[in-house]
């Protein structure tokens, strides 16, 4: 249990670690980088560790993971640990509302009360509701108000702030009010995949951690521990989907296991291969503008994901055997033959531009951008660099 649960982040741990071994831990920290890259499971195990009752619990060692503190924590129910993430302001009007009100209110908690489930099973999964606002500032008014009262059991209390770039400008300033005078029992953790949007006077007052994305020898190290069941084809198939994100990756994982194989990513990846192909074909063009609408109407915005990230697998793979005829550490090996009859058909394809503007539409997908003007687009700049068009 403890800091050997962490997937990586020797560095930040290192960190962490003194910090706490030498009583000089910060009063608010910001744990910062790509999204699935861990943050959050490193923030929820420093929280664990303030407030583990085990004797043997350090801050070398980590949380024990089996006392009745850190019980409550992996449920969520832990009176000295905040977990604040974007949620429907319904969650939080204190006023009498009426029936209607009340089933809409319903509603909103049971989807919270999903995503909660979501992140219990998941620990890499940030959860957000689709209907908010960001994190707004009642939220921030009840941290005010639990932050004056002393922890429990002698504990600290902790509140990990997920998402922070999302904080409302009115919620904003009252945590930097907070933050300015914070209580000695409160350490704060702010987590954000878009540390630069985050209100500079807020970030002047954290102590900055930078996460990187897994490195694959990590990510597969992983998989072999989480599911020693599976292949290295399958451990290599999700380590490099997944390209360094945890979250993706669990998600393949435990969509495995409900299903014992991998047979709706490889459809979709075939999908996005056929795509690919029929941008190639002059004449069967407008069969890729049908995939996009495909794609954009019909499948769910994971499924959208998994469908761009094939796309950059397959071209990552057409840069190594570029590079490399004899490369044979491919992502996806059923294909070698596709790979090089595209490294013979496109010797000057530039691979960077075309991955790049995949990139900037996964991004674009995951801010809740029209999939079908992301896929639009994105057809328009392939062709173009297929094309041999700058």
């Amino acid at each position: 249990m403890g800091w050997s649960n962490i997937v990586g982040h020797e560095h930040q741990i290192r960190v962490l670690k003194t910090a706490l071994g030498t009583d000089r831990l910060a009063h608010a920290y910001l744990f910062a980088g790509p999204e699935g890259s861990g943050k959050e499971s490193v923030a929820f195990e420093m929280a664990k560790i303030l407030n583990c009752r085990h004797d043997e619990a350090t801050g070398d060692r980590g949380s024990c993971g089996q006392c009745e503190s850190c019980r409550q924590a992996d449920r969520f129910m832990h009176p000295n640990i905040e977990y604040l993430f974007p949620v429907e302001a319904i969650l939080l009007d204190s006023s009498d509302p009426s029936k209607k009100e009340n089933k809409k209110l319903a509603e909103a908690r049971e989807r919270y009360e999903a995503l909660i489930e979501e992140k219990k099973r998941n620990p890499y999964f940030t959860p957000a509701m689709e209907r908010s606002m960001g994190i707004l500032t009642e939220q921030v008014v009840m941290l005010q108000q639990k932050a004056s009262l002393a922890p429990r059991d002698g504990g600290k209390k902790v509140f990990i702030i997920s998402q922070a770039e999302r904080l409302h400008p009115t919620a904003a300033n009252k945590l930097l009010k907070l933050l300015e005078e914070p209580p000695a029992h409160v350490v704060f953790i702010l987590v954000s995949s878009r540390p630069e949007a985050v209100l500079p006077t807020i970030r002047s007052r954290c102590q900055t951690l930078m996460f990187s994305r897994i490195r694959p020898v990590e990510l597969e190290a992983w998989l072999s521990r989480s599911a020693p069941e599976i292949d290295e084809t399958e451990k290599r198939f999700i380590a490099g989907f997944s390209r360094g994100n945890l979250r993706s990756a669990a998600g393949l994982l435990e969509g495995r296991s409900r299903e014992g194989s991998l047979p709706a990513i490889v459809t979709l990846r075939d999908q996005a291969i056929d795509y690919l192909r029929n941008l190639l074909t002059p004449a069967r063009f407008h069969e890729a503008i049908a995939a996009c609408e495909e794609v954009s109407k019909n499948m769910t915005r994971p499924e959208q994901l998994m469908f761009l990230g094939s796309l950059l697998l397959f071209f990552q793979d057409v840069s190594r055997r570029g590079i490399d005829p004899t490369c044979t550490e491919l992502n996806n090996p059923d294909l070698s033959m596709p790979v090089d009859r595209f490294v013979r058909g496109f010797p000057s394809c530039d691979l960077l531009r075309a991955s790049t503007f995949i990139e900037s539409a996964i991004r674009s997908i995951e801010r809740n951008a029209s999939p079908l003007l992301v896929m639009t687009g994105l057809t328009a700049e392939l062709k173009g660099i297929l094309a041999g068009k700058t």
